[in-house]
C-alpha cells in the first residue's frame, strides 16, 4: 500500500521551510566574507543563548556530535572568539562563553538571520507573522516537554 505523505501537513511545512532557512543562511555567511562556516555562526548563536553552558548541550541544541561542535570550538577559540573553562560540578565537563571579540561577529550574524526572516516574511501581515511565531513558540515549549519525560518501558 502506498502512504503518501502531505506537503501540507504542520509538520511536513515546519521541516521544508527549516531546510530553507539553513540553506539560505548558510548561503549568505558563505558569502558574507565573515571568515565563519554556517556551522560555527551558529554555535555562536546557540554559545550567545546560552553563555557559559555546557559544550554537550551546545552540541544538542545545535544536533550535532560533540566531537564536531568541538572541531568548531577549537576555530572559534583560535580565533578569539570563545573560551572554554571547566565546569566546577564536572571537571570533565568544559563551559563555553563568548569573548567580547565575538560581539562585532554576532552582530553580523544576526543582521544575517534578521534579513532572511525578512525576506521569508514579504506579502505575510505582522499581526500574522507574529501570531505564527507565536504558535511555534508553544509548540517548541510543548515538544521541550515532552522530550523531557522519561522514556516509555517498551520491554514489557
Amino acid at each position: 500500500m502506498h502512504h503518501a505523505i502531505d506537503p501540507h501537513s504542520f509538520g511536513f511545512l515546519l521541516t521544508d521551510l527549516a531546510r530553507l532557512f539553513r540553506a539560505e543562511f548558510d548561503r549568505r555567511i558563505s558569502e558574507s566574507g565573515l571568515g565563519l562556516t554556517a556551522g560555527e555562526a551558529r554555535a555562536l548563536a546557540h554559545i550567545a543563548r546560552a553563555e557559559g553552558e555546557r559544550q554537550s548541550v551546545i552540541a544538542e541544541r545545535l544536533n550535532v556530535e560533540a566531537m564536531s561542535l568541538s572541531a568548531m570550538i577549537d576555530r572559534l577559540e583560535a580565533r578569539g572568539l570563545v573560551t572554554r573553562k571547566r565546569d566546577p560540578a564536572d571537571r570533565r565537563a568544559k563551559c563555553i562563553s563568548l569573548t567580547s571579540s565575538a560581539d562585532e561577529m554576532l552582530t553580523h550574524v544576526t543582521a544575517i538571520a534578521r534579513e532572511i526572516s525578512n525576506d521569508a516574511s514579504r506579502g505575510i501581515a505582522k499581526a500574522d507573522w507574529d501570531a505564527a511565531s507565536d504558535v511555534l513558540r508553544q509548540a517548541r515549549l510543548n515538544m521541550m516537554e515532552i522530550r523531557s519525560r522519561p522514556a516509555k518501558d517498551t520491554a514489557a
